[in-house]
């Protein structure tokens, strides 16, 4: 009894392995397969919409396609403006560096008895010593620049065609299992796809409210190109946990290479308290909702596990691919110990007032 329990664990951690293992490797094409998956499930709604005005499939997949494109185009294009506002300021900025530099050159020699003359000495060894890897650095950056744009490409074609041949995909899925399962096998596939879009679309709700209390936030605090910083903690929360500590460093390094002083410091940090407070307690019960009820144990552990198989675009999709596979754990019998585990529990509210906000909302 004994050997076989343990014959069937080792052939569960070979699974995983290999399904991880599996992953790894073909990141080129299940990365941006699973990004257009996702983002096919959120234009599902409004694909069906179009549809049911009479418009054909093709032309509504086109339009949900185009839509994106053009959010897309328009973030970047804010983004630019944003960034020529900010290049107005580099040579403050310089100077502001330079002027840290010198000040710790200036600490360096005083505790360390190390001269600015031995230090400038060192940079210099150091920069001759890898003065053959700046074009080695150009050529990552191009190779990455043009992966980019492919996977971009990738990414819209498989939107297109995900939400052109979605019912043939699911008669597919359908076809694989026996009649006695095909109900609830739609429904497992109805239930994920649901899933999937209404976290999505809270998520993104959720960003843009973020993008107005960080520039509301920063624009007070005096930081300079208060918009570009608020996009971009906005869009860092893609990333779960590291993405909004992530954006709010940047902000407080470029705030003090703009010249600000303490107080701006303290005031971008009390503005990210703040912000986190609204967002954790407020934002994310009523917009983001529970729909992807995942325990928080398992939610950092997908998004570390994300981050090894595929790097950032792991760290996105590992939550909504959770919540899909915690559905499919949910709905076989064999598999729902598994789903009570990635879960949390459920627990009764009791508060009248955020039911109240939930109502304005709805």
């Amino acid at each position: 009894m004994k050997t076989s329990h343990l014959n069937k664990a080792i052939q569960v951690l070979f699974f995983f392995f290999l399904v991880f293992a599996g992953a790894y490797f073909t990141k080129p094409f299940l990365a941006p397969l699973s990004i257009a998956l996702l983002l096919a499930m959120l234009f599902l709604p409004l694909s069906q919409k179009i549809e049911n005005r009479g418009v054909s499939r093709g032309v509504a997949a086109f339009l949900c396609v185009f839509l994106l494109a053009i959010v897309i185009a328009g973030l970047l294009a804010l983004l630019s403006t944003q960034i020529a506002s900010l290049s107005e300021d580099l040579p403050k900025m310089k100077q502001s560096i330079s002027n840290s530099v010198n000040q710790l050159k200036e600490y360096i020699s005083n505790t360390m008895g190390v001269s600015k003359q031995q230090q400038q000495q060192m940079l210099e060894q150091q920069k001759n010593a890898g003065g053959g890897q700046s074009g080695k650095v150009i050529t990552t950056i191009l190779n990455s620049l043009s992966g980019l744009l492919v996977n971009t490409i990738l990414v819209f074609v498989y939107i297109f065609l995900l939400l052109f041949f979605r019912n043939h995909l699911k008669n597919f899925i359908l076809k694989l299992v026996p009649d006695e399962n095909k109900d609830k096998t739609n429904l497992i596939i109805s239930t994920s796809s649901t899933i999937a879009t209404k976290y999505l679309s809270g998520l993104g709700t959720m960003i843009v409210m973020l993008w107005v209390m960080y520039g509301i936030g920063f624009s007070i605090v005096g930081v300079k190109s208060a918009v570009f910083f608020a996009i971009l903690c906005g869009l860092l929360e893609i990333v779960p946990f590291v993405g909004n500590v992530t954006g709010t460093s940047i902000t407080i390094i470029m705030a003090i290479t703009q010249g600000g002083g303490s107080g701006m410091v303290l005031g971008i940090v009390i503005t990210y308290a703040l912000v986190q407070f609204i967002q954790t307690y407020i934002l994310e019960p009523l917009v983001v909702g529970s729909e992807v009820n995942i325990n928080p144990l398992f939610t950092i552990i997908v998004i570390v596990v994300g981050e090894m198989v595929w790097g950032v675009a792991g760290m996105i999709v590992a939550i909504p691919m959770l919540g899909m596979i915690k559905v499919v754990c949910d709905n076989i019998d064999a598999l729902k110990p598994y789903g009570f585990l990635i879960g949390s529990e459920k627990k009764e509210s009791n508060s009248g007032l955020l039911n109240k906000i939930k109502g304005w909302f709805r």
